[in-house]
């Protein structure tokens, strides 16, 4: 039995091109484990939340030390990183706005990278403790980034990989579903990205 978690990070509904190819991910992934368990937590409604101050001072205060009110502060962080420790298979939604992730995608980026939760330091340097997991980015956007003149106005890959692997999660595979704005490719760039979907 595989546990899947499905992040979704975009503000639009189900026109949303993200969410369709993150559902079609979802379907292979089911067609292949049948028994699977989904988990879907969506950014954008309810509006996962900012960090604060009051999340900093909590999440560097030892738990035996924190007062009901950091205990209360501290609990979707703690709850966002269960999930994601719990998953086998992650896939992660993420369209592109002005050349980066969405801002609740970082949100929920920023409450899970946790030294001693999700990362580690030592006399080695830092040690992702989130592993043995398949992740799976579901990348859409108007134009064509993955190659040409614009692949190096793409901050969403790079840094989603970076920022993932430095938590331990290394086998990553991208879908892109992109020049969802350009004439002639636009009206196939959908098919053609979840025609690229391979489950492992």
């Amino acid at each position: 039995m595989k546990r899947v978690l499905h992040i979704t990070s975009s503000p639009r509904s189900e026109s949303s091109i993200s969410k369709k190819l993150g559902n079609a991910v979802v379907e292979k992934i089911t067609d292949k484990y049948p028994d699977r368990v989904l988990k879907k937590r969506d950014l954008a409604n309810p509006l996962f939340p900012h960090l604060e101050e009051t999340h900093i001072n909590a999440f560097f205060t030892p738990a035996e030390n924190r007062t009901s009110e950091q205990l209360e502060t501290v609990k979707l962080s703690d709850t966002v990183i269960d999930e994601l420790l719990e998953a086998d298979i992650i896939i992660i939604e993420a369209p592109l706005y002005n050349f980066s992730i969405t801002s609740t995608l970082k949100s929920w980026l920023d409450h899970i990278a946790r030294a001693g939760k999700t990362f580690s330091y030592s006399e080695n340097g830092p040690e992702g403790l989130v592993k043995n997991k398949k992740v799976y980015l579901a990348f859409s956007s108007g134009g064509v980034y993955s190659e040409g003149e614009r692949q190096a106005y793409d901050f969403v890959v790079p840094y989603l990989e970076k920022t993932l692997g430095f938590m331990g999660m290394t086998d990553i595979s991208v879908v892109r579903a992109e020049g969802l704005s350009v004439p002639v490719i636009q009206e196939t760039a959908l098919q053609k990205g979840i025609a690229s979907i391979i489950v492992e």
